[in-house]
């Protein structure tokens, strides 16, 4: 037979003649074979699988055309006898191909090429099926702790992965170029909320121009709303508003209490006036006033956090929500401002009630506090609004702070002027800009268009220690990052208003037409675009041999790699008038895939790949012993070169009963760094009432200390994770970064020790 010759040429048989015995078969030089599949899984090579597919293709044919079971064997023998350690299946298939040519099977080697076609294509259109299977079955470890504020077992949440796994499906098979989700696929780049980029109408995240929609009325499900003349009323509208918004876009979403202000003036001066026309005196009227409108304000916070948090948006959970309490944003209302501030503080320090009746810290809203020369001293006058939110920090972990201060030096305006604003959820803030129709600074009603991040743990282990190559693989895998981020703006720059009425044509963004395209919001530094990075340290680590906070070699070249990043930004802000700009990433479920991707591609490093997490951002590492106050003035350098955003933090123990020691923190963040956290602990046992710390232990099981209890569903923990608290637990990667960090303030004492303060003073 023609064909026949050539293969039994090429493989010559060994004792046992020809290959029936299986165990035999399959062992070449006395090492099994590998297969690698196409989803990078390893499998022990299996002649049968071979031998079926050709089967099927045989089927297919007329008798003539069929190949032999002999024939079959030899093909198979023939792969085998490549005596490979490792085989991709498409070269075992590309094989089979050539061989069936060889002997002349031309009409079986076709319909063996279509067989294969097709079962791509049946691959493909079921890449979803088993996810889905997954998170249906709610025994996915995945799914369970995929996002720490979700809870995966509700259907409010399950309806928004299911339509997360199709968008992801969409967004891998026809939206993005298949290098870059071959790289998403490796952990070399992530590519953020792939599960909402095949919706082009949504952004990332966002400051809401409230102050618009509430001053001149809106428009929700073709319902107009007008401008509200109480507080209260105020109150609601603008949870209505968060509801509505946060539905149409994904990540976080930050509004500004100034923006409500005004109307507790209108709620006090009706009071008044109904006070007067009952013929009170001027003094009587006013105090009653005062009385109603303070009780106005605590309903109206009390309205807005229970509304914020019973709410489920579209995304299967509360509004990914922070507020802003900046007392510069306004001086006609600012002791109005001041009321609402104190009473939004005593809440939170009050807590929600679980299910049990006990209060507990919940997770949202983020509180953001912007300390400045009103409230950063004893003897200034809303000094008495940071004593609060320091005891508010010690029992609830909120608020974070930034400092007007630092944040006048960072940013600055095209007019030469320093800006203060606060960030877009969790950590994301916007780039200077000023209006030009106005000339002045704008940033509510800005948004960010996405984020894709390098893993720049991967670049320094593929350079293998050579510089050279390491700059030469950054500037690669920096434009593939590019080109990602070109499909997420090119992607949003077909949206028209339509889309969105609320972003787009009723004042949370804009106020555009009906069909207009939103595409000039997306240049000339109206919205950013980031660039996120992870893995600094274990980067500096394995090029360097030192840590990036040795303040020698390690951080020498901890910046160089941070302003490459900063360079990039500009040029392809310059090239494309888009506002690109340097994000440190908060990769809450990315941490642990970027660890397992780096331990498959290089092993387990010692000091490097060899835990299940890597580090976020320019942080000091959560293990390395460093004082709070050297950690913040470190990592202060690091952070004005994230201008697209980033958070500190320092790691405490219980400071309830130690106030001094959280101001001295405050006041040291108002001198040194301009956004920046304190991560307490806040936990709660239902099964024993025990309120203390929960525990991990070495498995990286939650548990109760006091009783022993394991059960997730009966455990309040709060934890900050990634710039924000979560309060549904954490993948492992997680669990084990949180399980080793170390304490960076001691709390011995009720004073700040002296060394303490004189290195503030530094």
């Amino acid at each position: 037979m023609k064909g026949q010759k050539n293969i039994n040429q090429k493989y010559k048989y060994g004792k046992s003649g020809h290959k029936n015995d299986k165990q035999n078969s399959q062992q070449i030089g006395g090492t099994k074979m590998q297969v690698i599949k196409r989803d990078g899984k390893t499998v022990e090579f299996d002649r049968e699988k071979i031998s079926a597919a050709i089967n099927k293709a045989n089927t297919e044919v007329k008798p003539k055309e069929r190949a032999s079971k002999e024939e079959i064997n030899e093909i198979i023998d023939y792969v085998q006898s490549l005596d490979k350690k490792r085989i991709l299946v498409e070269d075992i298939q590309d094989i089979i191909e050539e061989k069936l040519m060889e002997l002349d099977k031309y009409s079986l080697a076709k319909k063996y090429i279509t067989y294969r076609y097709t079962r791509a294509l049946v691959r493909k259109a079921n890449t979803t099926d088993q996810s889905i299977k997954e998170l249906i079955d709610g025994e996915s470890d995945y799914w369970n702790n995929e996002n720490s504020n979700k809870n995966a077992k509700v259907v409010t949440t399950q309806r928004d992965y299911l339509a997360g796994i199709t968008s992801t499906d969409i967004t891998r098979r026809f939206l993005l170029p298949k290098d870059v989700v071959e790289a998403h696929d490796e952990g070399i780049i992530h590519f953020h909320d792939a599960d909402y980029f095949a919706q082009n109408a949504l952004t990332n995240c966002e400051l809401i121009n409230l102050e618009d929609m509430l001053q001149n009325g809106t428009i929700m499900n073709g319902v107009m709303i007008e401008k509200p003349h109480r507080f209260l009323t105020a109150m609601t509208i603008a949870t209505q508003i968060i509801l509505g918004v946060t539905s149409s876009t994904y990540g976080g979403a930050t509004v500004s209490l100034s923006h409500v202000a005004p109307f507790v003036r209108s709620s006090y001066e009706k009071y008044y006036q109904k006070y007067k026309d009952r013929g009170l005196s001027e003094i009587q009227a006013i105090e009653y006033a005062k009385q109603d409108t303070k009780k106005e304000v605590a309903d109206g916070v009390q309205t807005f956090n229970y509304q914020v948090n019973s709410m489920t948006n579209t995304n299967g959970q509360a509004p990914f929500l922070s507020v802003c309490m900046y007392l510069g944003e306004t001086e006609e209302y600012k002791d109005e401002l001041a009321l609402i501030i104190e009473e939004f503080l005593k809440q939170r320090i009050e807590g929600f009630k679980n299910e049990k009746g006990v209060y507990v810290t919940p997770a949202f809203p983020k509180l953001l506090y912007v300390l400045e020369p009103d409230n950063i001293t004893e003897n200034s006058k809303y000094w008495y609004l940071t004593e609060l939110a320091a005891k508010c920090t010690a029992k609830r972990l909120v608020p974070d702070y930034i400092s007007e201060k630092k944040m006048l030096e960072f940013k600055i305006d095209k007019n030469g002027n320093g800006n203060c604003y606060p960030c877009m959820g969790c950590r994301s803030f916007l780039t200077p800009y000023v209006d030009p129709e106005t000339n002045k600074p704008k940033y509510y009603g800005r948004f960010n268009q996405g984020v894709v991040t390098i893993n720049l743990v991967d670049v320094a282990l593929s350079s293998k220690k050579d510089f050279d190559k390491f700059w030469k693989i950054y500037e690669e895998r920096l434009e593939l990052c590019h080109r990602a981020l070109q499909a997420r703006h090119e992607r949003l720059s077909k949206v028209t208003s339509d889309v969105a009425p609320i972003l787009w044509q009723h004042g949370a963004l804009a106020r555009l037409k009906k069909g207009e395209s939103i595409h000039k919001l997306l240049h000339d530094g109206y919205s950013t675009i980031s660039l996120g990075y992870a893995g600094l340290y274990e980067c500096v680590k394995y090029m360097t041999g030192n840590s990036h906070t040795d303040n020698g070699e390690g951080k020498e070249f901890a910046l160089k790699v941070m302003q490459k990043l900063n360079d990039k930004c500009k040029e392809w802000k310059e090239a494309e008038k888009i506002d690109y700009s340097v994000y440190g990433t908060p990769i809450e479920s990315t941490t642990y895939k970027f660890a397992k991707c780096l331990q498959k591609r290089f092993g387990k490093i010692e000091g490097i790949t060899d835990r299940d997490y890597i580090t976020n951002s320019y942080h000091v590492p959560v293990f390395e012993e460093i004082d709070a106050f050297s950690k913040l003035k470190l990592e202060s350098e690091f952070q004005r070169l994230s201008p697209g955003g980033a958070i500190s933090y320092v790691e405490t123990p219980n400071l309830q009963n130690n106030i001094e020691a959280v101001i001295e923190v405050i006041k040291f963040i108002y001198d040194n760094i301009m956004y920046a956290e304190l991560n307490t602990k806040s936990d709660y046992c239902q099964e024993c009432g025990y309120d203390g710390e929960i525990l991990i232990d070495e498995n990286l099981e939650w548990y109760c200390p006091n009783c022993g209890n394991r059960n997730h569903d009966t455990l309040n923990v709060a934890r900050r994770t990634c710039g924000y608290i979560g309060s549904q637990f954490w993948n492992k990667g997680r669990t084990q970064e949180i399980k080793e960090r170390v304490l960076h303030l001691d709390n011995k004492d009720a004073q700040m020790p002296d060394k303490t303060k004189e290195k503030r003073a530094v």
